[in-house]
């Protein structure tokens, strides 16, 4: 709830630092109860600062081609602590396998390789806990890039850039869950695919790359992928509401067709399998 002490701008000034007319506001409001201002002794509208961000949110988001009530809807739900969370909690009787590090990156690689053989487009994006990991794998990264609609990688980056290849690096604190997660979604063509993993706390000082540990949750449902898109938008959304559209834009139709997704599903397990195989046992 708005305290009444924070609600002290009109609707015309909250027009003005929207860049909404008051007639828009309005009628937002009379169709979708959003904005929802305070009301002072006279009847008239007051808004608080918070107001106006979320108002400025929402006109981002429809910019970038979403719904008034989809975009009303996302700005007014709470986002998820992490993409592991989001995960944890849309697959609860999931256990998470703990998997070393050369395996996790095995598993990130056929992912990786996966969405690049389907030809182009979609959404890529990865969480890689700390910039200098990001820096390892940017070159190849530049190069899955050059073909995707949209690419994203999130680390402790000192702010918000776009890097070789078109890559939006988009920073994340280190107080955040996520700082502790290795993420990768796919979303191109009929191939849904996500893998999250979280880093458990271990002892004082630093472990060796091949000792790290991870528990490590994926999936192949499109359902379950788009659920993970929509998390990842929400998570950039309070930065820049127009990056949080166009991930979700990005990562197409939630539910291709069935066969479609069936076969590159398929797909995906041979080459990480394969990868496995070939790569999960050694040092990246």
């Amino acid at each position: 709830m708005i305290d009444a002490r924070e609600a002290q701008l009109t609707i015309a000034q909250l027009a003005r630092l929207t860049g909404l007319p008051p007639a828009t506001l309005r009628m937002w409001e009379s169709r979708h109860g959003f904005p929802a201002p305070m009301r002072g002794p006279g009847g008239h509208r007051r808004y608080s600062q918070s107001d106006a961000e979320r108002v400025r949110r929402v006109a981002a988001l429809r910019s970038e081609g979403m719904s008034l009530p989809a975009a009303i809807e996302r700005t007014l739900r709470r986002p998820p602590p992490s993409l592991f969370a989001a995960l944890r909690t849309r697959l609860p009787e999931a256990a998470p396998a703990l998997m070393p590090k050369p395996t996790v990156l095995a598993l990130s690689r056929a992912i990786e390789d996966e969405h690049c053989a389907r030809g182009g487009g979609g959404l890529l994006l990865g969480s890689f806990q700390r910039e200098r990991f990001y820096r390892r794998s940017e070159p190849r990264w530049s190069d899955l890039a050059r073909t995707s609609q949209l690419t994203v990688a999130l680390a402790d980056f000192p702010g918000l850039a776009t890097g070789p290849g078109g890559i939006v690096e988009f920073p994340i604190d280190r107080r955040q869950p996520l700082s502790r997660e290795w993420t990768v979604i796919s979303s191109v063509d009929s191939l849904r695919a996500c893998l999250a993993a979280w880093e458990p706390p271990v002892g004082s000082g630093p472990a060796a790359d091949d000792r790290r540990r991870f528990e490590v949750l994926w999936s192949f449902d499109p359902a379950v992928v788009a659920e993970a898109v929509v998390a990842a938008s929400r998570l950039v959304e309070e930065r820049d509401p127009g990056l949080a559209a166009r991930l979700e834009l990005a990562a197409g139709p939630a539910v291709p067709p069935a066969e479609a997704a069936l076969s590159a599903g398929g797909s995906l397990a041979q080459r990480m399998v394969g990868y496995l195989a070939t790569h999960g046992a050694g040092r990246p």
